[in-house]
């Protein structure tokens, strides 16, 4: 239903908030599992959108451009992939022109609702809500634990040449 892209734009948003710094490409693409060479667009797009920070240099990384409490996921979305609603017949119908058929009133009424629960959904509400793990993202634990098991990894391949 959602885009690839605006799933990993929803993980980088949720780590960030959790982060009190710049964080850098490279840590937020293993703590959130996005492919670094993908995660530059991500920050682009989110940059553009108003909703990060970015900033190169010795110190540079990414942040927030709001607290938690002032981003939606309805800004999140309309960042990276806006929405759709159903304005008119998508199926170039003459005769519906923008008075939709029974079916694409019921799926613009879906969006409709699903915008609504996006608009009053702040990053600081999912992640305030009692869990066993963080939203979208791996815990800083099995992010330590794939690291030694990558390492592991190397190491074994490093012995066997």
């Amino acid at each position: 239903m959602f885009s690839q892209t605006l799933e990993y734009a929803l993980r980088v948003i949720v780590y960030l908030a959790g982060e009190s710094g710049p964080t850098t490409t490279s840590k937020i693409a293993i703590a959130t599992r996005v492919p670094e060479s993908y995660l530059a667009k991500v920050i682009q797009e989110l940059r553009r959108g108003g909703l990060i920070l970015a900033q190169r240099g010795l110190h540079g990384g990414s942040t927030l451009a709001r607290p938690p409490e002032a981003i939606t996921l309805f800004d999140v979305a309309q960042a990276i992939d806006p929405l759709p609603r159903i304005t008119t017949c998508p199926l170039g119908l003459v005769s519906h022109g923008t008075r939709l058929c029974a079916v694409h009133q019921r799926l613009d009424e879906a969006m409709g609702h699903v915008e609504r629960v996006f608009r009053t959904s702040t990053i600081a509400e999912l992640l305030s809500r009692p869990t066993s793990s963080k939203p979208l993202c791996e815990s800083p634990d099995q992010i330590e634990a794939d690291k030694n098991e990558k390492l592991t990894r190397l190491t074994v391949r490093r012995k066997k040449k």
